[in-house]
C-alpha cells in the first residue's frame, strides 16, 4: 500500500473537503461551490436543517428502534438515504411522512413478475429483537415526536441526512444499543468503555502471546 504523506495545509486542505462534503452531500451536483456559494449555502441551509432535523428508524412500533438510518444507509429502492429529500423547509402534516428518491420516481408499488396471485414478498428473517421483518417498519419523525417516545435525539449537528444517527452507539442494532432506555450520554460512555475494554484485552491478549513466545525462544 502506497503511503501518502502531507504538510498541515494539505492536512487541513483534506479536512476541509470533508467537513464541505458532510454539509453539502450531492447538492453541488458534482461542481464544487465557490466560497461564495457555499456559505449562501449554509446561510440557507443549515437552520432549516437544524430545525426541521428528521429522525428515521426502523423497528416494531411500539418497541426499540432495530436500525437507525443514516447517510450511507441502503434503501430498498436500492438508493442510498443521502440520495432521498431530506431537508424541508416546513416539515409537512400528514403521516406516514414520505421521503422519496431523488434518483427515480415512485410512480407505483413493486408487484410480483413471476405470478399474478401472489400478495407480495414476505421475508422469513427473524430481526435481533425476536420479531418477524414484515412487523417493521420506517419510522419518520421529528425531534419533538422522537422526544415523545423517550428515543436520544443527539446534538444538533449541520451535516445532511443524518436521519436517526445520533452517536456511537447508533450504529449498533437496537438490540445492543439497548436505545430504550437510558441517556444519551450514558449509552455513549457505556459504547467508548466497550471498546476501550475490548482494545484493553486485546493488548492484554498480544502481550501475554508475546512473554510465551519469548520464553519458548529462552528454552530453545
Amino acid at each position: 500500500m502506497e503511503r501518502i504523506s502531507v504538510d498541515e495545509s494539505g492536512l487541513q486542505a483534506v479536512e476541509d473537503y470533508c467537513e464541505y462534503r458532510r454539509i453539502v452531500g450531492d447538492d453541488d451536483g458534482g461542481r464544487l461551490f465557490t466560497p461564495e456559494e457555499y456559505e449562501e449555502y449554509k446561510r440557507k441551509v443549515l437552520p432549516q436543517r437544524l430545525n426541521n432535523r428528521l429522525y428515521v428508524s426502523f423497528g416494531v412500533p411500539g418497541g426499540i428502534d432495530c436500525k437507525q438510518i443514516g447517510p450511507e444507509t441502503q434503501c430498498f429502492c436500492t438508493h442510498r438515504y443521502k440520495q432521498h429529500m431530506t431537508d424541508f423547509e416546513v416539515v409537512p402534516s400528514e403521516r406516514p411522512l414520505a421521503l422519496p428518491c431523488q434518483d427515480h420516481s415512485e410512480a407505483s408499488d413493486y408487484f410480483c413478475k413471476k405470478c399474478s396471485s401472489c400478495s407480495g414478498f414476505n421475508s422469513l428473517y427473524t430481526c435481533g429483537c425476536g420479531q418477524p421483518s414484515p412487523a417493521h417498519q420506517t419510522l419518520v419523525e421529528t425531534k419533538l415526536e422522537r422526544e415523545a417516545r423517550g428515543q436520544p435525539i443527539g446534538k444538533d449537528v449541520p451535516y445532511a441526512a443524518m436521519g436517526g444517527l445520533t452517536g456511537f452507539s447508533s450504529l449498533l442494532d437496537g438490540y445492543l444499543a439497548l436505545e430504550a432506555s437510558g441517556s444519551d450520554s450514558e449509552r455513549e460512555d457505556g459504547c467508548q468503555q466497550s471498546c476501550a475494554a475490548l482494545r484493553m484485552k486485546k493488548t492484554s491478549t498480544e502481550a501475554s502471546c508475546s512473554i510465551d513466545c519469548k520464553r519458548e525462544t529462552n528454552k530453545h
